[in-house]
C-alpha cells in the first residue's frame, strides 16, 4: 500500500499542475486543497512508527482556519474508509472542529477525476485572542499508521495564511 500526504507532494511542480480541486458546501466555498491526506491500496503500509508532522498555521482571531484535509483514495478511484481523527491535546484559547464533506480532485494520481467523501479540520481561536495556540491530533489510517500532527497557530497575523 502507498500512503502519501499531499501537503509534502505539493512542492513538486508536477502536482501543482495537477490542479487539485475541492468543493464544500455554499457556507465554505471553493478551495484549492492544500493539504489532501489519501491513502492509496490495501494492505501492509511498512509504517510501524509513528509518524511525526509539524505544523504552522496563521489567520484572523476568531475566524475558522483550516488545519487540514483527510480522505481515503483506493487505486480504483474509489473512496475507501476514512481515518479515525483523536484530539490529544486540546488548543489553550480556541477551539478544534472536524466537518464532514465531499471532496472533489481531478489529476490526482491515475484518477483524471474524483469525488469522495472525506473530513475537513477548523481551528476557530476565542474572539479577541491574538498569539500563538497549539494542539495535537492523532490521525490513525486503516491499515493501522498512525501519524501525529502537532499545530502551532499563530492568530492575529497581519497576513493570514493556510501554511498547509
Amino acid at each position: 500500500m502507498c500512503v502519501r500526504a499531499i501537503h509534502e507532494i505539493l512542492n513538486c511542480r508536477k502536482t501543482r499542475r495537477a490542479g487539485l480541486k475541492s468543493r464544500m458546501s455554499s457556507a465554505t466555498g471553493r478551495f484549492i486543497l492544500l493539504s489532501f491526506l489519501a491513502l492509496l491500496g490495501a494492505g501492509n503500509d511498512g509504517f510501524a512508527q509513528p509518524g511525526t508532522v509539524q505544523r504552522k498555521l496563521s489567520g484572523a482571531s476568531a475566524k475558522d482556519i483550516r488545519i487540514g484535509v483527510y480522505v481515503n483514495v483506493k487505486p480504483d478511484c474509489t473512496a475507501g474508509t476514512l481515518p479515525t481523527i483523536r484530539l490529544v491535546k486540546q488548543p489553550a484559547n480556541g477551539k478544534v472542529t472536524i466537518k464532514q464533506a465531499k471532496i472533489k480532485a481531478t489529476n490526482y494520481k491515475q484518477c483524471l477525476a474524483l469525488e469522495v467523501p472525506g473530513y475537513v479540520g477548523f481551528y476557530r481561536s476565542r474572539a479577541g485572542f491574538r498569539g500563538e495556540d497549539v494542539f495535537t491530533f492523532e490521525v490513525v489510517y486503516p491499515a493501522g499508521r498512525t501519524e501525529v500532527q502537532h499545530f502551532t497557530v499563530t492568530v492575529g497575523s497581519a497576513t493570514p495564511t493556510q501554511g498547509i
